[in-house]
């Protein structure tokens, strides 16, 4: 099947992102991927699990004073909507339905960099108001690590989504570029998989001690 012909909403596949062979190399190669990303990301939270005690006697930059949990829990929300926003997307990708997808991706993006927005927020609060940084500790190491690594996984996710909605915007959808925006679309789901542990496993944690 030519992955470039043109299609209306009968002829389309129900799953337009496995159809070709591409398509399901790429499901393969970014599952790989992904079981890297799972290894990597274990080993950071397993390194601030080990790490968050670690904080001189001296310094007054502990969680359970420093972290605000309603700008996380805001934080929290507006990337979980994101991932909601994305499965709509998908689910008028798969209606073949251009327009209605690109909006939904457009407002995930928009939500990702508030989310961003306000995490950008939370590290320049955190130095200024705790002289909590990167160095000052054990603790701040670890912490800046693990999120400000996911940060710049957001930072990914988004430059994804824009960069697919930007080449294809005159294409519209075809068997070449669903398996894209599919895949783009689980790797953001993964990233707000890996906030929640953050949320939970970080800023929880850290406030109950």
């Amino acid at each position: 099947m030519d992955a470039e012909q043109k299609f209306t909403s009968r002829t389309w596949p129900e799953s337009p992102e496995k159809t070709t062979l591409e398509g399901k190399n790429k499901f393969l190669g970014f599952w790989l991927f992904l079981g890297g990303e799972t290894v990597l990301f274990a080993s950071l939270f397993a390194t601030y699990l080990a790490l968050k005690d670690k904080v001189p006697s001296d310094d007054h930059a502990l969680a359970i004073d420093m972290f605000e949990l309603p700008l996380v829990f805001i934080m929290t929300m507006l990337l979980l909507t994101s991932s909601l926003t994305s499965v709509y997307a998908m689910y008028h990708m798969k209606n073949y339905n251009f327009q209605k997808m690109k909006t939904w991706l457009i407002i995930t993006v928009g939500l990702g960099l508030a989310f961003l927005g306000f995490e950008i927020y939370e590290f320049y609060h955190y130095v200024h108001a705790f002289e909590h940084t990167f160095t000052s500790s054990a603790f701040g190491s670890a912490f800046y690590t693990l999120v400000g690594f996911h940060g710049a996984h957001v930072v990914v996710g988004l430059g994804w989504f824009l960069l697919l909605l930007i080449r294809n915007t005159n294409r519209g959808l075809n068997l070449y570029n669903a398996p894209k925006f599919f895949v783009a679309s689980l790797y953001w789901h993964f990233i707000d998989v890996v906030w929640v542990f953050i949320f939970t496993v970080v800023y929880l944690m850290g406030m109950v001690g």
